[in-house]
């Protein structure tokens, strides 16, 4: 008998993860681990805000219509909130009508990672700045052309650089 649930459990797993998209497309090295700034706890205390540690590095999520960018449209570039690493572009955001910063794609497939989130009973794709392994949001497949992506992002996550600005 237990022989036989473990094959259930493998036939429920891979069927679960058979039938999505892979969003590694999304970004390149999914589930890497980031690429520079490796910090004490402390150290990011001392750094960030308590919304900014919270959401960065505890993988919180704000209130959506709440955060400084959700309707944003000066033209520039999303830089992470923890380093500073340029990770959307103001052209490629747009109104996805969810109260979060939405975007369909990052400046560039190394700005960020991703990897499989299951918290809350849920199945998604987390989205970090790939340089401090910050959390970001999460992408869904639901955008629009040219990617059929949605980075929805978390504001305090970001720092806006207006465009003509460094």
């Amino acid at each position: 008998m237990r022989s036989l649930t473990l094959v259930f459990l493998a036939v429920v797993g891979m069927a679960g993860c058979g039938g999505e998209r892979d969003l590694a497309m999304a970004s390149k090295g999914e589930h890497a681990m980031n690429d520079g700034i490796q910090k004490s706890d402390a150290e990011w205390r001392e750094e960030l805000t308590a919304e900014e540690y919270h959401v960065l590095r505890e993988k919180g999520t704000e209130r959506a219509f709440t955060g400084a960018y959700h309707d944003e449209k000066t033209p520039g570039v999303y830089k992470c909130a923890g380093c500073g690493e340029p990770l959307f572009s103001s052209e490629a955001k747009f109104d996805s009508g969810t109260g979060w910063p939405s975007y369909y794609q990052p400046v560039s497939d190394e700005a960020v990672m991703t990897e499989t989130d299951t918290s809350y009973g849920m199945r998604r794709t987390e989205v970090m700045c790939r340089k401090c392994g910050g959390h970001l949001g999460h992408v869904f497949e639901d955008g629009p052309k040219p990617t059929g992506l949605r980075y929805c992002i978390n504001s305090v996550s970001l720092d806006l650089a207006p465009k003509g600005e460094s």
